[in-house]
């Protein structure tokens, strides 16, 4: 008796089979080799390279100059300075005694006393602002001082005719000529000294 396979496709039940082999056979041997050299299986990583664009804009090249003085030119214009505060000391004195007497809270006797001290204030101011003046280096220096010297002499005159116009018979009119000389004169002393020391420091 003949005997019939009914399936008439044999090898489709095969080929699975055969397929589920090959898997679980690779499977066991990738384990083995992995074992047996200490290996490990890691995911690849991808390595990303960031691009940095440099800023082309131009770096501000702007330099600044500064200006050193000598030192002997600082020391005139301290010293100077220095005069201008004493003047301005003088004035308030000398404004202060007049506006008393006008006022009549001090004697004439004191009036006389107080405008004569002024009188050696003022030649001591003189004195100090002659010496030791600018270095002789500087011609410009050299001439400007020579205007503060000028002004000091007339301040020195001027505190000599408030006394004088004090003491006079008028009424007060040579003393008056005298406060606005004497006004006049230490402004412009001041501003003299102001002028060197901005042309000096200035840029």
């Amino acid at each position: 008796m003949e005997t019939f396979n009914e399936d008439p496709k044999p090898g489709r039940l095969v080929l699975p089979l055969v397929l589920i082999g090959m898997i679980a056979t690779t499977y066991t041997f990738i384990n083995r080799v992995s074992s047996n050299n200490d290996l490990e299986i890691q995911p690849v990583t991808e390595e990303v390279v960031e691009t940095i664009v440099e800023d082309s804009t131009p770096e501000d090249t702007t330099t600044t100059t500064t200006t050193t003085l000598p030192d002997e030119v600082i020391t005139y214009l301290e010293e100077i300075s220095s005069e201008k505060i004493q003047s301005i000391d003088l004035a308030t004195k000398v404004l202060e005694a007049n506006e008393n007497w006008d006022s009549e809270l001090i004697t004439y006797q004191e009036a006389k006393d107080e405008f004569a001290e002024f009188i050696e204030d003022a030649q001591q101011f003189v004195e100090t602002v002659a010496e030791p003046g600018p270095p002789s280096t500087f011609a410009g220096l050299v001439k400007s001082h020579e205007e503060l010297k000028s002004l000091a002499e007339l301040i020195y005159a001027d505190t000599k005719e408030l006394l004088e116009g004090l003491t006079s018979s008028d009424t007060g009119e040579q003393r008056a000529a005298a406060l606005e000389s004497f006004n006049n004169n230490i402004n412009g002393f001041q501003e003299k000294i102001e002028e060197i020391v901005a042309i000096n420091t200035s840029g």
